[in-house]
């Protein structure tokens, strides 16, 4: 039988446009530039992705078809924004282009080549939640790893998935990051191939694996390599700055052969080392591809002549980067003002008041500010004045200091210790202890209610008793820590005690950002030192907490309110005015980070991040004393990004006065 072919005709392609009425002369050079490797080193506010869509629109334009394209960004939402722009500039319908995440393209590469890469095409994929409870199951089943300290399978995934991302060895992690587990290594190891082995046998596949799948159909199965070389005549990658080494792999893999790949970033703007993103990637991509053209867009269109001179002068000083020079569009404005003021209530008093002189004064909505801050945890006295004075505020992509896990963790012992029968605050204690069940915290909750005495007693009476606990080393520990506390320190002493104690080991190996937590603890010491007792610290910690809850609940917030950010998740964004806290050395920078050969760059990376989230007004602060474990106050030093640039108006100084 004759078979009749049937041509499916394309949707042609909108003529190639110059855009030069929307398009700078770097960006357009950027757009314009024939296929080969290509480096766009872009700085802040200046247009990179606009850019790289223009550019795929060209693409297209120029005769290349969707399929033919590969487009790899940092969230599915950009992708689908860059593709919306792309269909209305070239007018071609791009569903057939592979646009997305690593990961969402990695999941598409596996089912494509499932049979030839010896899988099965139908395998599920595990988000976090998942992969934890997995893991769980894998430690359950081992009783070596059942062990007191043995990292928590939330820790141990974490540290998995950072051994991938950044080709290091768990070995390698556990001499560093992750010392503290070292004297596991040989469990850790034996687990996580456990654990590897289990998806295979459950035929599922966590993020890591696409990634990893994906650079292994490139490197151990030619076939398949050459086939997706061959199908792909350009990629292009979005934030490139952000690629850990298995991403960076990867792209340089799939340009093998065409050698069209589009990489759009800023170096300056790399700040998550601590996910495992590798500047190394963008700095050394004209080494690895020595054929490589580098372009710079360097024309910031976001902030005014005084902030981006400042910003530029700063990171000006990092000796790892590209050298590019940001140049502002706009007229000039005001100048970045510094703040010395005396400790950090004087701090959050004067943001407080400065938001509404800007937002009451100067008629600037409180959703056009933003406090910047390089730790949760300094935003804790923020978070009390602005409650204070009922200024609404969101925490951006993070809870409200006070609604963090650890800090209710830590504040339930303390509530306990003052009455012993707020069953509430037991069983948060009891049900953190490992060892201890439900039902044992019940039957323990019960017996220390019934007794009149002080709490350690009753915790060692509940010891001697028929209660039957493999947490009873855990309880023994509570009773003399508690025993510790009983004629009322106060609080700060209380806090400090139980992040050395108790809670110490339990957020070592329950938290990958442990100690992170335990400086949110030590913050919150220092806080409480202006309070004698317990009791008051607490009635005021939980009105002030339930104000700010009365105020609104997540989703469910104001239209108008101010945004409180760390820098890290204030990345991408912007605001006519930013406030930034704690610049100081030792907090920002932070100490650990210039204990690190390669931290004090990065931190400066964050500062210019910091100040280039600002368009009319950066205010820039930092406390003079500040409390130090009890001591009394301290004498504080400027942070290096305001005291090692010496060159004249660069910003100028306020001081703070008293009616």
């Amino acid at each position: 039988m004759e078979v009749k072919k049937y041509t499916l005709k394309r949707t042609a392609p909108a003529p190639d446009a110059d855009w030069g009425d929307v398009l700078d002369a770097e960006q357009r050079a950027v757009v314009k530039a024939p296929p080969g490797y290509l480096l766009a080193v872009a700085g802040a506010g200046t247009g990179k992705t606009r850019a790289l869509t223009y550019r795929v629109a060209h693409l297209l334009a120029q005769g290349t078809l969707p399929e033919r394209l590969m487009l790899c960004t940092f969230t599915n939402r950009a992708a689908r924004e860059m593709l919306r722009r792309v269909e209305q500039l070239s007018q071609v319908k791009v569903s057939r282009l592979w646009a997305g995440t690593f990961h969402h393209v990695g999941n598409r590469v596996l089912r494509r080549y499932a049979e030839e890469l010896g899988h099965p095409v139908d395998f599920s994929i595990l988000d976090r939640s998942d992969s934890v409870d997995l893991l769980t199951r894998v430690i359950a089943d081992r009783s070596t790893a059942r062990r007191q300290r043995f990292p928590q399978a939330g820790v141990l995934i974490g540290m998995i998935s950072l051994a991938a991302n950044t080709g290091r060895s768990l070995a390698d992690l556990l001499g560093g990051e992750y010392q503290r587990f070292a004297h596991h290594l040989d469990e850790i190891e034996a687990v996580a191939r456990a654990y590897a082995d289990r998806k295979r046998r459950l035929s599922v596949r966590d993020f890591d694996d696409l990634l990893l799948g994906w650079r292994e159909a490139l490197t151990d199965h030619p076939a398949v390599a050459s086939d997706l070389q061959e199908r792909f005549q350009h990629v292009l990658v979005d934030e490139y700055q952000d690629v850990n080494r298995l991403q960076a792999d990867i792209t340089d893999l799939m340009a093998v052969g065409h050698g069209s790949l589009t990489v759009v970033g800023d170096d300056d703007q790399s700040i998550y080392a601590f996910r495992g993103a590798d500047a190394q990637a963008i700095l050394t991509f004209p080494e690895r591809h020595p054929t490589a053209t580098v372009y710079r867009i360097q024309t910031n269109y976001r902030s005014t002549p005084e902030i981006l001179r400042l910003a530029t002068v700063s990171v000006a000083r990092n000796h790892r980067r590209h050298d590019k020079t940001l140049r502002p569009s706009r007229d000039p404005g005001t100048l970045p003002v510094v703040v010395a003021v005396d400790d950090v209530y004087q701090q959050a008093s004067f943001v407080a008041q400065r938001v509404l002189d800007l937002h009451e004064d100067e008629g600037l909505a409180l959703g056009d500010m933003a406090v910047l801050f390089r730790a949760h945890a300094h935003s804790l006295e923020l978070q009390v004045e602005l409650t204070r004075c009922q200024i609404p505020f969101i925490v951006r992509a993070g809870m409200r200091f006070f609604e963090q896990a650890h800090i209710k963790d830590a504040l339930a012992h303390l509530r306990w210790l003052v009455n012993p029968t707020d069953e509430l605050a037991a069983m948060r204690v009891l049900r953190l202890q490992p060892g201890i069940g439900a039902a044992t915290a019940s039957q323990l909750i019960s017996h220390v209610s019934a007794q009149s005495t002080e709490l350690h007693r009753a915790l060692d009476s509940a010891l001697a008793s028929n209660i039957a606990s493999r947490g009873k080393s855990r309880l023994r520990g509570l009773a003399t820590f508690f025993s510790s506390l009983d004629d009322d320190p106060g609080p700060a002493v209380a806090l400090r005690a139980v992040a050395a104690g108790p809670y110490k080991d339990l957020a070592l190996a329950r938290y990958g950002n442990a100690a992170e937590r335990l400086e949110d603890l030590a913050q919150l010491a220092d806080h409480a030192e202006r309070y004698e007792a317990l009791g008051p610290f607490l009635s005021d910690i939980t009105l002030m907490a339930g104000m700010a809850a009365e105020s609104f609940g997540p989703g469910d917030h104001p239209d108008d309110c101010l945004t409180l950010s760390t820098i890290h998740q204030a990345k991408g964004l912007e605001w006519k005015a930013v406030f930034v806290l704690w610049l100081c050395d030792g907090h920002f920078p932070s100490a650990p980070a210039l204990r690190d050969p390669h931290g004090e760059e990065e931190e400066r990376r964050l500062f210019h991040v910091a100040a280039t989230r600002a368009q009319d007004q950066l205010t820039l602060i930092h406390p003079m004393f500040a409390a130090q474990r009890g001591l009394d106050r301290v004498l504080t030093r400027p942070s290096r990004f305001l005291t090692e640039n010496d060159l004249p108006d660069l910003f100028e100084r306020w001081q703070i006065e008293l009616e």
